[in-house]
């Protein structure tokens, strides 16, 4: 796996200052307490590795931004002046073994500029040179704890459709809910579902956990040689579906060389993520602890396979409480 991410230096973004971590493997899985940065950690990878260009960057960069706030968006609408404000939040000094990325916004008397450094790229711009157009790495997918949209969800699904894997798409579903046949996309950009000896459904009618569920199979797809990002992974999945969810993830990863990054909160997640890696013997995993320091800095702590199931058989406590 040549793409694959394998460390992260994040010098300043959000919470993080002088940070470093290192040992990721195909598949990672995020957690800790509330408020160590596990969120802003994957936001920080998905920026990283979008810095091929300044659009791609900035895109990645705004896109994030307006994840967080995007139920303030849909009630108040958003603008271009908005995109900008989201851009300008956060300066971004980030390094990896695939990008070095810069960015700073500097204002001189009231006169903005916005300086880039992206791999072998340094320029300094100013809002009339400033592009709007978006710049997205198809296979670098990121679900925040708000999930696809349908429009998204749709753009996905093609992914599977174009590697004739609708049928295991449908098997995967009929194992999380029996009662369902198949999934389509119908009238443009409805995700509907078709109950067995029934009419399809707007998945909505079924839950978070069912769409959610399915984004994450159409995304691994997607990401073929690239990454997928997941905030909230268990995000509306009940305990007992977990082992079937980690099975599918960490088969089709391994099948589609996709790089997964993972946050959750729960004890069952971590749990069935050590069980599955051993039913399968997928050594190709890790596990990273986000903990705060009394000096207020941030630490990963990464856990290979062996030290994942050794923390597993001596029961200790792993999510970082």
């Amino acid at each position: 796996m040549s793409h694959l991410l394998e460390y992260i230096d994040i010098n300043e973004f959000k919470c993080f200052k002088n940070f470093h971590a290192e040992g990721f493997k195909r598949v990672n899985l995020i957690s800790g307490k509330n408020n160590v940065g596990k969120t802003a950690f994957i936001e920080a990878c998905w920026i990283n590795l979008h810095s091929k260009n300044i659009n791609s960057f900035l895109f990645a960069l705004e896109n994030i931004n307006f994840a967080r706030n995007n139920l303030e968006y849909i009630q108040s609408g958003y603008s271009k002046e908005d995109m900008i404000k989201n851009i300008e939040k956060n300066n971004f000094h980030v390094n990896s073994n695939i990008n070095k990325t810069i960015f700073y916004v500097n204002d001189e008397k009231g006169v903005k500029s916005y300086e880039f450094t992206i791999n072998d790229l340094n320029e300094k711009i100013n809002i009339n040179k400033f592009s709007y157009s978006s710049d997205w790495i198809k296979n670098t997918i990121h679900i925040d704890n708000f999930g696809l949209t349908n429009g998204n969800l749709k753009d996905i699904f093609e992914s599977v459709q174009k590697k004739d894997k609708e049928n295991t798409l449908y098997k995967y579903i009929n194992n999380f809910d029996s009662s369902i046949e198949n999934f389509k996309i119908i009238g443009g950009d409805k995700p509907q579902c078709k109950v067995i000896n029934g009419d399809y459904r707007d998945i909505n009618e079924f839950g978070d956990g069912l769409k959610h569920y399915i984004s994450i199979i159409c995304s691994l797809y997607a990401c073929e040689n690239g990454y997928l990002f997941i905030d909230e992974i268990d995000n509306g999945i009940h305990y007992t579906q977990l082992d079937k969810l980690w099975e599918i993830i960490l088969t089709i990863s391994k099948e589609q060389n996709v790089q997964i990054f993972a946050t959750t909160h729960a004890k069952e997640m971590i749990e069935s993520y050590a069980r599955v890696s051993t039913k399968l013997e997928d050594e190709d995993i890790s596990f990273i602890k986000m903990t705060r320091l009394d000096d207020g800095s941030l630490k990963a702590g990464v856990r290979d396979y062996d030290m994942i199931q050794d923390s597993m058989e001596e029961n200790h406590e792993v999510r970082g409480w």
